[in-house]
């Protein structure tokens, strides 16, 4: 994929190059919306409104990292999710589907190759991890996703969130302490390798 040539071709108003463009990033986007909103429907809505601003402001983008630039957006549409619920709170404590039944296996922790109480002992750290991360304020919670999970490095980070480089290390140190001291809360579902000392 020639990502420069679908940029400036959606530019001009290419809607099949910009839909290409869309079906290179909407995991990316998904995941992280995800993993700051902690939900799928707020995901949902926060990723179609991140793509939507995104064609929108499509000439506005002037180069450099387009991943950076579409997780800035999300990460601006989930800040706007968030107000929202703020205004009508609702609350969530399992995955569900469509139609509001619990989901037992969410389609994103399968892995066919897996056996059934590996799958498990995943799911649960997957649910551990995400429940210290729920409670890690925004700010702190947005730059772990960026470094940690997206894989950023700290400067596009900082471009990410409109913040100093130094601003971006200092939160990113205090969430990991944070991360991990919660994380010992789920002692006995972490990888030895994330397990503290004092507790062996």
């Amino acid at each position: 994929m020639d990502e420069a040539a679908l940029i400036r071709d959606a530019q001009r108003g290419d809607l099949e190059a910009f839909n290409r463009l869309i079906l290179a990033y909407q995991d990316l986007i998904y995941n992280q919306a995800y993993r700051v909103l902690g939900d799928y429907q707020s995901a949902d809505d926060a990723t179609q409104e991140a793509f939507i601003s995104a064609y929108k402001n499509l000439r506005s983008f002037r180069g450099g990292s387009f991943r950076a630039w579409l997780l800035r957006i999300v990460t601006n549409a989930c800040y706007d999710e968030l107000r929202r619920q703020k205004r009508r709170p609702t609350t969530s404590l399992e995955p569900v589907d469509d139609t509001g039944e619990e989901i037992e296996s969410p389609r994103w922790i399968a892995d066919p190759g897996e056996l059934p109480e590996d799958t498990v002992l995943r799911a649960e750290l997957g649910q551990a991890i995400q429940n210290c991360l729920d409670k890690l304020s925004l700010e702190f919670r947005v730059v772990v996703l960026l470094i940690d999970i997206q894989g950023m490095d700290y400067s596009e980070a900082a471009s990410v969130i409109g913040k100093p480089l130094g601003t971006v290390k200092s939160r990113l140190a205090r969430a990991r302490n944070r991360m991990q001291e919660c994380l010992q809360g789920f002692w006995e579902l972490l990888p030895k390798s994330m397990r503290l000392e004092t507790r062996e």
